[in-house]
């Protein structure tokens, strides 16, 4: 049994703070939504809840994460370019604030094409699936999508020779941010809408009308879509959210318990539905 001073020292690494961050930040956006709810009807357990809490939350998150180390590790000894420490003598605020704003960017460009290619489409439109935006919806996205994405985010941190914790630092910023954007929260940030994301952008970016077109690519700065003219803020709510292909989705009227096993299958549903045939042009 571990003394106090023991406990105290497991319970105070910077993993387990960083957990601890995100559980609460997590609290807070639910707690946040019931009180200031944009759309005032969405249920708490709405459709895919199960899905996305425990499916791509929990299991998905866990197992990338061993891919994804073992792939930047791989990258690392290849190469060789983490031992040149480019950026070691940084302050940690500063290579955290250089790899946040420089991913932003990158993140941006490569979300504009995953809305005009069809192949890298089929990947992100299980984000796009979601037909309830709040502060778990974030977390909807194909296996291969975060394989990808998240590779190019953190090997170059680990690759320019940047502070351990800084992959760690920017991981929970992530997942504040990424709740933040997609709760359920009728926000009013006036004129700062131009320049950081949040929910009152991001909620078009999923509206239904125009998921397949895209527009507010943003995912924490919206400066890039006020310069590159792709901030939409349409005056009305949006008619609902979603894709309206047969994407597989739990029935929202079936019993709860029947919903969690819905979601259960769905997940692996989803994961291979990204593959399917492409349409010939006649068929389109």
């Amino acid at each position: 049994m571990p003394d106090a001073e023991q406990l105290l020292q497991m319970l105070t690494t910077p993993e387990v703070i960083a957990t601890a961050i995100i559980i609460a930040s997590a609290l807070v956006y639910i707690i946040l939504e019931r009180f200031f709810p944009y759309s005032k009807d969405q249920k708490f357990l709405r459709n895919g809840f199960f899905n996305d809490l425990v499916m791509y939350t929990l299991l998905q998150t866990y197992l990338l994460g061993f891919a994804i180390n073992f792939l930047i590790k791989w990258m690392d000894s290849t190469s060789g370019l983490s031992r040149l420490q480019l950026v070691s003598d940084w302050p940690i605020w500063a290579q955290l604030l250089f790899f946040t704003i420089v991913h932003d960017f990158y993140i941006y460009w490569f979300h504009r094409w995953q809305h005009r290619n069809e192949y890298l489409w089929r990947l992100h439109e299980a984000h796009h699936s979601v037909t309830a935006v709040d502060w778990l919806a974030g977390s909807r996205s194909h296996a291969l999508e975060i394989l990808i994405n998240q590779t190019v985010e953190f090997a170059p941190i680990v690759l320019l020779g940047a502070a351990p914790e800084v992959a760690l630092y920017k991981g929970v910023i992530d997942a504040v941010w990424g709740m933040y954007i997609h709760a359920n929260l009728n926000v009013k940030s006036g004129f700062m809408v131009y320049i950081i994301n949040g929910p009152e952008q991001h909620r078009w970016h999923h509206a239904i009308e125009i998921t397949a077109g895209g527009i507010n690519y943003g995912t924490k700065l919206a400066i890039w879509d006020t310069l590159f003219d792709t901030l939409v803020m349409p005056k009305e709510k949006p008619k609902g959210y979603g894709i309206t292909n047969e994407y597989p989705l739990s029935d929202s009227n079936a019993p709860i318990l029947t919903q969690f096993w819905q979601d259960f299958v769905n997940y692996f549903r989803q994961q291979f539905y990204a593959f399917r045939p492409m349409k010939q042009p006649s068929e389109a």
